[in-house]
């Protein structure tokens, strides 16, 4: 019986810390962008503003994604520069950058 509780008790701390791991995972951007190509978002009150930020050697055409709505405008981004897109706060979720 000692053993079962032992083996429960850590079951249920394993899957604690996956609960806890999930939500971080699915926050994860989902655009096609290559993974040289930073991306985040930042909340005002009214507003968020998503990010992109060129982090490759070479030039890249990008837009920022959001759901719910248009995307970003399409710009050539040279190694090192940082395009944004700011939308009303609501519905609209950052899905990250996109080629294009």
């Amino acid at each position: 019986m000692r053993l079962l509780k032992s083996t429960f008790l850590a079951c249920a701390a394993a899957g604690c810390l996956l609960t806890l791991a999930t939500p971080a995972v699915a926050a994860v951007p989902a655009g096609n962008a290559p993974s040289c190509v930073a991306v985040w978002q930042t909340k005002g009150i009214v507003t968020k503003t998503g990010y992109a930020r060129n982090d490759c050697r070479y030039r890249l055409r990008l837009k920022i994604k959001w759901a719910r709505g248009t995307d970003g405008d399409c710009s050539t981004v040279d190694p090192g520069r940082t395009i944004s897109s700011k939308v009303a706060r609501g519905p609209r979720n950052f899905d990250g950058a996109d080629i294009c």
